[in-house]
Order: structure tokens, then C-alpha cells, then sequence
């Protein structure tokens, strides 16, 4: 083999290596959101009864509260996200093994308020009053 053919078959071994290193094209926000939605609703399909329940309706809540958090899982549970930040979580209580299921709040909600505010609630249910404070809060948060 000449030496012109071994460059020119090391150039495109070369060349193979540099693209599958290279990532994929990234998806736009639509599909990203898109994504996010339907991982984030596989998620509560596989949790047990009562938290499959409380996710439903947190999902619901939080997409009529403010559409413009893009859903998406965070450590494996459901999250919220605005401009690629957390706002809000929900935590099931069987995955970690408490009495209660979880939804809280990070530092990227607009919550403040005095020198002392709650960033997380317990659930055990949801009644119309809670998701009213619910859908209120996320509201707030977002704003």
C-alpha cells in the first residue's frame, strides 16, 4: 500500500473518531419540553397509589399554573423548570420510604417573603383548599 493511501485511510479513521464524539444535534426547547412531559408522566404512572394520584393532580395544577415551567425528572422524581432551573418537585413518598409524599419549592421561586417562608410541604391528599394554595403558589412563584 502506498504511503498517500495510508493517509488517506488514517484521515478518515480520524475523521469517523472526531464524529461519534461529537453530540447529537440538541433537540429544540419544544421537544426538550415535549420530552420532559412524557418522562415526567411515565414517572407517575410507575408510583403506587396514593402518590400516582397526588402526581396526577400536582401536574395537572402546576401546567394550568404556570404553562410556562417545562416539566422534566430531577434525581428521578418530577420537577418543574424554568429556564433550565428547577422551581418545583414533587417526591413520592414510597421511593423515599416516608409517611407523606413531598412538593417543595427551590431557591428559583419567587417566594420570599419576610425573613422566613416554607419552601416544602408534606401530602397526604390533595382537597380542593390545597390545590387552590397549590396552584396559587406555583402561580407566585413563577411571577
Amino acid at each position: 500500500m502506498s504511503k498517500s493511501g495510508r493517509t488517506a485511510k488514517s484521515k478518515s479513521k480520524s475523521t469517523a473518531k472526531q464524529a461519534a464524539k461529537k453530540p447529537a444535534a440538541r433537540p429544540g426547547p419544544r421537544a426538550d419540553k415535549a420530552d420532559g412531559e412524557i418522562a415526567v408522566l411515565a414517572k407517575i404512572a410507575e408510583m403506587p397509589e396514593p402518590d400516582r394520584a397526588l402526581g396526577e393532580r400536582l401536574h395537572a395544577i402546576i401546567k394550568a399554573g404556570a404553562p410556562a415551567l417545562a416539566p422534566r425528572l430531577w434525581y428521578g422524581m418530577p420537577a418543574y423548570t424554568k429556564d433550565g432551573k428547577v422551581v418545583c418537585f414533587f417526591q413520592s413518598a414510597q421511593k423515599f420510604k416516608t409517611r407523606y409524599a413531598t412538593f417543595g419549592f427551590m431557591h428559583e421561586a419567587n417566594l420570599d417573603e419576610g425573613a422566613m417562608w416554607p419552601t416544602a410541604f408534606a401530602l397526604k391528599e390533595l382537597t380542593a383548599a390545597e390545590e387552590a394554595r397549590i396552584g396559587a403558589l406555583v402561580k407566585k412563584a413563577v411571577n
